[in-house]
């Protein structure tokens, strides 16, 4: 897929991305018609998150790093969960869903970056365009490359990645974790 989608075809998805929390269906509700007209590049499996604000606050964001699904079928999914099933949040109740703003990060396959020590990972990392994975055994977790805009600072954003994977804020210090890079195409609704 090309990391660039029309103005229609990222206004399809999150159409796609609304209807499915209006609706509070977590099951492919496109008809099989539907799905065999959809282009070609929203059949392919794609890494994809969808971000819930509500008046500039999270609201719930859930999806999966790895092209697992056809991106239809993400936006679909990841849709549904970060309404309905982010841990973080109560369920979105159909009072809000008007007041919700949908985000949608499709994302392109990570890559392990290899880095030697502490300084030679921060030189390697692209502050505002890299999504990054810190991974140490079974703790793992990751920021999409929008968390940049808060958190700007290379060695801060690392710590905090660190600490949303469990870990000591310093440990990516010790040159010991798997990093992985990935970037993401994001689109969102208008706001106003």
């Amino acid at each position: 897929m090309s990391d660039q989608l029309s103005i229609d075809q990222q206004n399809f998805l999150l159409s796609l991305a609304r209807k499915t929390i209006e609706k509070r269906e977590k099951e492919i509700w496109l008809t099989s018609e539907e799905i065999e007209k959809l282009p070609n590049l929203f059949k392919e499996k794609r890494g994809c998150f969808v971000t819930l604000q509500k008046k500039s606050n999270l609201r719930g964001c859930i999806g999966y790093i790895l092209p697992i699904a056809p991106l239809y079928q993400a936006v679909i999914e990841n849709a549904y969960n970060a309404a309905f099933s982010d841990p973080r949040f109560p369920p979105v109740n159909p009072e809000e869903i008007h007041d919700l703003h949908i985000e949608i990060s499709v994302l392109t396959v990570p890559q392990v970056l290899e880095y030697t020590d502490k300084d030679d990972l921060l030189t390697k990392i692209n502050a505002g365009s890299d999504g990054i994975i810190l991974r140490k055994g079974f703790q793992n977790a990751t920021f999409l490359p929008q968390v940049w805009d808060q958190l700007p600072d290379k060695e801060k954003f690392l710590s905090h990645l660190a600490m949303k994977a469990g870990l000591a804020p310093d440990e990516w210090e010790k040159g010991e974790l798997e990093v992985e890079i990935y970037h993401a195409l994001f689109f969102e609704e208008p706001t106003g």
